[in-house]
């Protein structure tokens, strides 16, 4: 049990909602750059796609006019020879345009993939380097939507967003100077409409970026439920609260459902409405090119023209039908790239080491832990440990015990460099632990603690991982600590699979494997934090004939609520309230009559 711990996060509710409502702007190239260092590495993909853009839109672009000269040349006059070919061409127009489109799709693809690989492995190394206190601040679920829905949101923009968007508005810019270029009078019918086109599509937006900005807050609320009560779904079960959590879920759950109303409403009426401007502009035109043809000889080209016109302005609306939903796309890439800059702007480092003038030099006579007046606090103005200062000798143990809350805990958290100290020195072998590498600083010190975390995976990988141990040091570490036993009847041996959280072993189990994953390591410093707090009488003894052969010649410091585990320590630190008030050996601590007096009697009457 856990004796002092930072201030819980505040779930992903309304207050976590809240903190995401400023986030996703329509779009922002400071961002757009910010995501330029992982395209980089692959900026052939992107010279390849950017040639391929103009020639797939050259080769549907011809396709009209070879309408044109189809109607002009051949079908008004009834002059079919060489028509063949001509529909050879555009045949061939037609397949090299697949191929191209084709081509560009698969390469905007594969540049999204790999450049979304790059931004995850930032992001997971990234975030595993910050500090303990950075979790307690960011909620678990909050992470995840950042580490997996926002990026592939981002993904998607490759396929469906900011270069396809660049490919429309190129395309649209040709349609225009080609209609131009065919007749002016037509092509200055055909955008009679384009005033209603700007106001339509700028309402839609302003419509759906409040719909997207709303839809992440709830998505990222949702998550956050999700993780909070998958995490505890046997206290959920335990106290019946399946029905108030599917009620709340539900709640959640409705307002991410309505949340994207206002973006199917906007996205039915830009389709709809776009469409009825393009037949418009398709009347327009015949109306017009009647018009003209009344006041000239040459129907036949009027005919070509309209027919052009026609296969133009369907060409040039399908962008303009489709921008909702592409917009949709770069809203969401813009406020995930938003959410997941921030997460990369939050640098807390995992303990620093701090610069020294000159190489530090371990003294060997000091004592191999020494903590000198340290005061720490979670909150400012909340102090947890106040002024405290003991020494363990090389091959000592010393025990630490008091009341929930007394600041136990929190002795490993600071040794370990999970939290930094505010005031005083914690030193290993006489140097100060900010002046260690981290790295070193925590292969020399293992911590086995009473709430043991297995990984998905085989029993060995457990059990070595991080070191360049191999199987034989993990068959030998088993033995040593009496853990072979747990193996025994399992066929796999280390090669069992180890369940979600290690479910397929007992807590006394999951605590002997962690002894022998703490011997693999063979550390100078072994701490042990309420190792026997969650295992039952019967496997206690087992558990303690461990503790027994892990602490064999080795220096330790042992944090415990059951006074029977440490009463043959060389030296037991009595805390509370964040001070140490009692010291001694347990019979001189039990002749002064103090508080660890009491809380001997009172384990003795448990007993």
């Amino acid at each position: 049990m856990t004796t002092a711990t930072a201030p819980a996060p505040v779930r992903q509710g309304r207050r976590g909602a809240e903190a995401e409502e400023h986030l996703g702007k329509a779009y922002d190239l400071a961002l757009m750059r910010r995501l330029w260092r992982f395209i980089v590495p692959h900026k052939r993909l992107v010279w390849i796609a950017f040639l391929l853009i103009p020639s797939t839109i050259g080769l549907e672009l011809a396709q009209p006019w070879l309408l044109k000269v189809a109607v002009t040349d051949y079908i008004a006059p009834q002059q079919f020879a060489g028509f063949g070919s001509l529909i050879a061409l555009y045949a061939l127009l037609v397949a090299a345009q697949a191929g191209s489109s084709y081509l560009e799709q698969w390469v905007l693809q594969l540049l999204g993939q790999r450049a979304m690989h790059d931004l995850r492995i930032a992001i997971y190394d990234h975030v595993l380097r910050q500090r303990t206190a950075f979790f307690d601040r960011m909620p678990v679920g909050r992470l995840m939507t950042r580490m997996t829905n926002d990026i592939e949101s981002i993904n998607e923009m490759f396929a469906a967003g900011v270069v396809t968007l660049l490919a429309d508005f190129v395309k649209m810019l040709a349609i225009v100077g080609i209609m131009m270029w065919m007749s002016v009078q037509l092509t200055l019918m055909t955008f009679v409409s384009l005033p209603f086109l700007v106001i339509l599509v700028n309402y839609a937006r302003k419509l759906m970026r409040r719909s997207f900005r709303e839809i992440r807050v709830r998505l990222a609320a949702m998550n956050a439920f999700l993780q909070e009560h998958l995490s505890g779904v046997r206290v959920v079960q335990l106290f019946r609260r399946e029905a108030a959590a599917r009620g709340e879920y539900d709640e959640i759950n409705a307002g991410h459902r309505d949340a994207y109303l206002d973006s199917i409403r906007a996205d039915a009426m830009m389709y709809a409405l776009v469409e009825a401007i393009g037949v418009l502009a398709i009347g327009l035109v015949a109306w017009m090119a009647a018009m003209l043809a009344g006041a000239g000889p040459d129907t036949a080209t009027q005919l070509g023209v309209v027919a052009g016109f026609i296969e133009y302005i369907n060409k040039f609306f399908i962008p303009v039908r489709d921008l909702s939903a592409k917009y949709a796309v770069m809203q969401g890439a813009m406020a995930a790239t938003e959410r997941i800059t921030q997460l990369l702007d939050m640098e807390e480092p995992d303990a620093p080491a701090r610069a020294v003038a000159a190489a530090v030099v371990e003294d060997r006579a000091a004592s191999l832990v020494c903590f000198d007046d340290v005061h720490f606090a979670y909150a400012q103005g909340e102090p947890v440990l106040r002024g405290v200062s003991f020494d363990i000798p090389r091959g000592a143990t010393v025990a630490v015990v008091g009341a929930t809350g007394s600041g136990k805990s929190t002795l490993i958290k600071l040794l370990t460099r999970l939290y930094e100290i505010e005031d005083g020195a914690i030193r290993l072998a006489g140097v100060d632990v900010r002046d260690q590498k981290v790295d070193e600083l925590r292969r020399r010190v293992t911590v086995v603690s009473q709430d043991v975390f297995l990984f998905g995976g085989t029993v060995l990988e457990n059990l070595i991982a991080g070191t360049t141990k191999d199987r034989a040091a993990a068959e030998q570490a088993l033995v040593r600590v009496g853990a072979d036993r747990v193996l025994a009847r399992r066929p796999e041996g280390l090669d069992t699979m180890v369940a979600d959280r290690g479910a397929n072993f007992s807590a006394g189990e999951r605590q002997l494997l962690a002894f022998a994953r703490a011997m693999v390591r063979d550390p100078e410093v072994l701490v042990l934090d309420e190792a026997t707090a969650h295992v039952d009488p019967e496997s206690e003894g087992l558990i303690e004939k461990g503790i027994a052969l892990l602490m064999r010649g080795r220096t330790t410091l042992v944090i415990a609520h059951r006074l029977s585990t440490i009463r043959n320590a060389d030296l037991i630190l009595v805390m509370s309230r964040g001070q140490i008030v009692e010291r001694g050996t347990h019979d001189e601590l039990v002749a002064h009559g103090g508080v660890y007096a009491a809380l001997e009697r009172t384990f003795s009457r448990r007993d």
